[in-house]
């Protein structure tokens, strides 16, 4: 059997049961949006269930065939090596099980500790999730970009559009640590640098979230850009500081101030959401607080490149040689091992 640790087919079934006879209430489409979602949770679980069975079928199927038949040794083998790697995009999928994790989601990138040479990481970390992102078949749509003094990226937020987008991304939250040879050292030492990753989910919201205006500062600033004639030239950019949790969120992707205001304050909801998820709304300051800072001994993942080569995740123990292929968006091991709880 298939069946066992994180699947729980019988709570499955169970809960399938139950979206099926919700479906079935006279009332079922009063609220539209919300049958929509009752749907697609019932269409993800069923073809979980259906697809764990035939995978069952399939190997018991190959089973047989090696008891009858010893010759059939080496086709089953390679059969059992597809019915593995099925396997175990089943077994992700049933651990994308959370209530968000198949939801979009904002994902953040500040520079910390090392001036330049931070900048720059945090572009090379930029580079990497956007690469990543192109193999999935996931759309980023960048809404702030406060470039380096002199290189690099000082911070930048995308929201990353596509199926269990938070789901994958939700443990890169934490801080990366780089240790290299500086390009920007004439002597040529070796510099360590920071750089954090925050991840939210996108929620859609009815009235589940409200903001007191008295409880935000709201500052429009000229939007930033590389020059020429795509330049915006008012100031249409916006940022929006929440009072209570300091939370601080910035658009400037769209023309108008009022579009990017209205960007803004969705951003904003997620984030307040995601921490009524984590606790309550009395211990948001606790919650801050409790932030790590971009510096030594808080990373949650170090790239080195000298004097080895290699990529650690301090939570699982994962690693890789190859810091280049890392570095160009291979980070499916870490990903997938953080979601195990490797």
């Amino acid at each position: 059997m298939i069946y066992g640790g994180h699947f729980d087919p019988e709570n499955k079934r169970k809960k399938l049961n139950d979206l099926e006879k919700e479906m079935s209430n006279p009332n079922f489409w009063d609220d539209k949006k919300h049958s929509e979602q009752i749907i697609n949770e019932f269409n993800s679980l069923k073809n979980l269930l259906e697809t764990a069975k035939e995978l069952q079928e399939e190997i018991e199927f190959y089973d047989n065939e090696l008891k009858n038949d010893v010759n059939s040794k080496e086709y089953a083998e390679n059969d059992y090596q597809i019915i593995g790697q099925k396997l175990n995009d089943l077994e992700i999928k049933i651990l994308l099980s959370g209530k968000y994790d198949e939801n979009d989601c904002i994902l953040e990138i500040h520079s910390g500790a090392g001036g330049t040479e931070a900048c720059d990481w945090a572009n090379m970390l930029c580079r990497m999730y956007s690469r990543w992102c192109e193999k999935h078949g996931f759309k980023m749509e960048q809404t702030f970009k406060q470039p380096g003094t002199e290189v690099g990226i000082k911070s930048i937020s995308f929201i990353i559009k596509g199926k269990y987008a938070y789901g994958y991304l939700k443990n890169e939250k934490g801080v990366h640590r780089l240790v290299r040879i500086s390009p920007f050292d004439a002597n040529k030492r070796r510099h360590t640098s920071f750089a954090s990753v925050e991840v939210t989910p996108v929620v859609n919201f009815d009235n589940d979230i409200v903001i007191n205006e008295k409880d935000i500062r709201i500052d429009v600033f000229r939007s930033t850009g590389a020059g020429g004639q795509g330049v915006n030239t008012t100031d249409s950019a916006v940022r929006i500081t929440h009072l209570p949790t300091k939370i601080v969120v910035t658009c400037q992707n769209e023309r108008s101030q009022i579009q990017n205001k209205e960007k803004c304050l969705e951003m904003l909801k997620s984030k307040l959401y995601k921490l009524q998820m984590e606790s309550n709304l009395s211990k948001l300051n606790e919650l801050k607080g409790e932030q790590k800072q971009i510096e030594f001994g808080s990373q949650i993942r170090s790239y080195v490149m000298c004097p080895y080569t290699l990529v650690k995740d301090s939570r699982t123990g994962t690693e890789e040689v190859n810091v280049d292929k890392v570095l160009d968006g291979d980070i499916d091991k870490f990903i997938k091992d953080n979601l195990k709880g490797a």
